[in-house]
C-alpha cells in the first residue's frame, strides 16, 4: 500500500480533529528525521499510521489487542494500547513489515529503554506536532531543533509529573526510557563539553 493509499485509509478511521493531528506528527516526523538524519519515508510512515486505532473504544481495543497478541503489560494502561495495536496489525492493514516503523508505532506513547532513532522521532514528533499547544511545548520545540534526546526526555518529565499531578498509573517503560534519555543527554554534554538547555517544562 503506497503512502498515499495509508492516508485515505487513515483519514476515514479518524475525526477530522484527530487527523489534523496525525497529518501534523507526519510534518514534524519529516522534519526531525531530516535534522537528524533517519529515514524520512519511514518516519512518515510510521506517523501516519501511529494513531489509527486511537479513537476506537476500550472494549474494541482490548478485544482486538488479545486477538493480536499484544504484550500484556500494555493493558494496565488502556490508553497505550492503540499503538501496540496499530503496529501488530500493520502488515494486514498497511501492508508494512519494516520492524523499525512497527516499533515507533508501537512506543510512540510510552518510549522504552533502547529506542531507535526512528522510535524517538515519532514519538517526539506526536509530543511538539505544530497543533500541540500546552505550557512548555515551545521551549521543547526550540531543544529539538539541535537535541532530540534532551527535548524527549524533557517532554517525558512534562507527561509523568502531569500523571503524578493526577494519580495517574505511569507506564514502567516510560520512567525507564527517561533515565535512560538523561543518560545520554548527560553523556553527551561531558563529551562535548557543553552544558543541558535551562528551559523548564
Amino acid at each position: 500500500m503506497d503512502e498515499s493509499s495509508i492516508r485515505l485509509k487513515v483519514q476515514k478511521e479518524l475525526s477530522p480533529r484527530r487527523f489534523q493531528h496525525v497529518c501534523g506528527v507526519v510534518q514534524m516526523a519529516e522534519e526531525l528525521a531530516k535534522r537528524f538524519g533517519s529515514d524520512v519515508e519511514k518516519a512518515r510512515l510510521a506517523a501516519w499510521i501511529h494513531d489509527f486505532a486511537r479513537e476506537w473504544p476500550v472494549e474494541r481495543l482490548t478485544q482486538t489487542a488479545k486477538e493480536s497478541g499484544v504484550d500484556p503489560s500494555f493493558f494496565e494502561v488502556k490508553e497505550l494500547l492503540h499503538g501496540p495495536i496499530a503496529a501488530a496489525n500493520a502488515p494486514e492493514w498497511f501492508g508494512i513489515e519494516d520492524e523499525d516503523v512497527r516499533n515507533a508505532v508501537r512506543y510512540h506513547t510510552s518510549g522504552r529503554p533502547g529506542m531507535s532513532l526512528l522510535e524517538k522521532i515519532v514519538c517526539l514528533a506526536d509530543a511538539i506536532e505544530p497543533g500541540r499547544s500546552y505550557p512548555g511545548v515551545e521551549q521543547l520545540r526550540q531543544i529539538a531543533e539541535h537535541d532530540l534526546e534532551e527535548a524527549l526526555a524533557r517532554q517525558m518529565d512534562g507527561t509523568i509529573q502531569f500523571l503524578i499531578k493526577c494519580n495517574q498509573p505511569i507506564f514502567p517503560l516510560t520512567v525507564l526510557a527517561r533515565n535512560e534519555l538523561w543518560e545520554q543527554v548527560q553523556t553527551k554534554k561531558i563529551r562535548t563539553g557543553g552544558s543541558v538547555s535551562s528551559f523548564s517544562t
